[in-house]
């Protein structure tokens, strides 16, 4: 379609119509403050040469992994990404494909996206997953969503120990349909089952977690599920870095009902605010509660084997009231990297890989609680990040910074209790040499 401008009596009217006077009226709910106030300061026009040097130059400015070491996790990892998987996901049939409108003519793209759902019921122990969701976060606030709609109740309980960013994307889901958040707070690292057992009763619809969770520690499952199937609630198991599930029980084994998480770490290259891919699965008598779409294999007439998108729980295709929530343009490229992804590692590939995780970040934790001043937080089983206590976070930061090392997260970002608290992730890009740097660097901080 041709672009066709708007004319001044056009745009005079749609003021008119949406009761302001001006265009700025459109966003006076923004605060003064945050507005900018004078015009954009961009230079001139350049010829393409000059423009690529320009943009080169100031993207050469960030630190970047490949320019500096890295040990940062917290919901984005730093993992090895086969050059097939791009190769073949940028294909143009791929690539440029927007969304499966015309699925009769689509089978390409959905039998893709029927094996992306089939790997992510295989490495949650779920019956059935959706199409993929925008990222880690939407996919919390979704499983959170199913156990409303499901039990018909307006309470939500969630460890402390789930990512602050996914937990406060589910907070404005709450917001928006006035359900009550209740936090249970965590003990040792991991989210404490006394309190759990206070805060879930006959009100609660469902009860959130992360496995590993934010701390990178490993929760008990288990306990937590007889806790909330006890009361009649649904429960939801994040798995914000699944490359964990190469070692540790899927959710499903500890009768989840409903498994959510982070692809990122399936082919996904690291990047500030995605485009990353949620991934969501659930038992089968929940099925129509998944939102998106679910791709189904079948046979047509002659008996010839065929895709089709069999549930589609969006406002497009069923009644907006019925509408499980507004899925629009999904993930579906970056579900196809991370099917790309997992087909290459294979059971045993992923296998080998968590062992890796596992090992170099047990390697990291000795080193560093080797320094003196640092220790390790918790006692609790990890994954590939652990928490460090240390004589004062923000200069350990910024002192490693300078020397080209990113060496963590500081936990009082996001916990005031946490002030000097290192989150420090090792995967299988972190080699011992650059382990040994930086807990040499650590050691060599001076600290007044």
């Amino acid at each position: 379609m041709d672009f066709v401008p708007h004319t001044e009596k056009q745009a005079k009217e749609m003021l008119r119509v949406a009761g302001v006077s001006s265009v700025e009226g459109l966003f006076k709910d923004i605060p003064q403050d945050k507005l900018l106030k004078e015009k954009l300061k961009l230079p001139d026009g350049m010829p393409e040469q000059d423009l690529v040097s320009h943009v080169r130059s100031l993207a050469e400015q960030n630190h970047h992994i490949g320019k500096v070491s890295g040990f940062l996790g917290a919901g984005c990892y730093n993992h090895f990404i086969p050059s097939a998987v791009w190769h073949l996901a940028g294909r143009a049939e791929f690539y440029t494909a927007y969304t499966p409108y015309q699925p009769e003519i689509s089978q390409g793209m959905l039998q893709a996206i029927f094996e992306y759902q089939t790997m992510v019921c295989e490495l949650f122990g779920m019956d059935v997953a959706n199409a993929s969701l925008y990222d880690g976060g939407s996919a919390l606030a979704e499983a959170m969503m199913m156990g409303v709609y499901q039990t018909g109740r307006k309470e939500v309980v969630y460890s402390k120990a789930i990512n602050p960013d996914h937990l406060a994307i589910a907070k404005t889901y709450a917001g928006a349909h006035n359900i009550k958040l209740v936090e249970a707070d965590f003990e040792g690292g991991t989210t404490g089952i006394s309190e759990l057992e206070k805060k879930v009763n006959e009100n609660t619809a469902t009860v959130l977690v992360q496995n590993p969770n934010f701390f990178g520690c490993v929760e008990d499952l288990k306990a937590i599920e007889k806790i909330v199937h006890a009361k009649g609630a649904l429960f939801a198991v994040s798995v914000s870095e699944p490359v964990s599930l190469g070692m540790l029980k899927a959710p499903g084994e500890c009768n989840a009902d409903i498994v959510c998480g982070e692809g990122q770490s399936f082919g996904i290259p690291m990047s500030f605010g995605g485009p990353y891919v949620g991934m969501i699965a659930t038992k089968m008598e929940f099925v129509r509660r998944l939102p998106g779409r679910i791709c189904g294999k079948t046979i047509d007439t002659e008996g010839k084997e065929g895709f089709i998108l069999t549930l589609q729980a969006r406002e497009q295709h069923i009644r907006r009231e019925k509408a499980t929530s507004n899925i629009c343009t999904n993930q579906a490229l970056c579900a196809l990297a991370a099917t790309i992804h997992l087909s290459l590692l294979g059971k045993k590939g992923l296998q080998e890989l968590a062992e890796l995780n596992l090992k170099n970040a047990h390697y990291a934790a000795k080193k560093i609680g080797g320094v003196r001043g640092f220790e390790l937080a918790f006692r609790a089983p990890f994954f590939n990040e652990f928490v460090v206590k240390c004589p004062d976070a923000e200069k350990s930061l910024f002192e490693l910074e300078k020397k080209g090392i990113l060496a963590g997260i500081n936990l009082g970002k996001y916990y005031p209790e946490f002030k000097n608290h290192l989150l420090v992730c090792a995967t299988e890009m972190n080699s011992k040499a650059e382990i040994d740097a930086l807990a040499k660097a650590l050691a060599e901080v001076k600290f007044a």
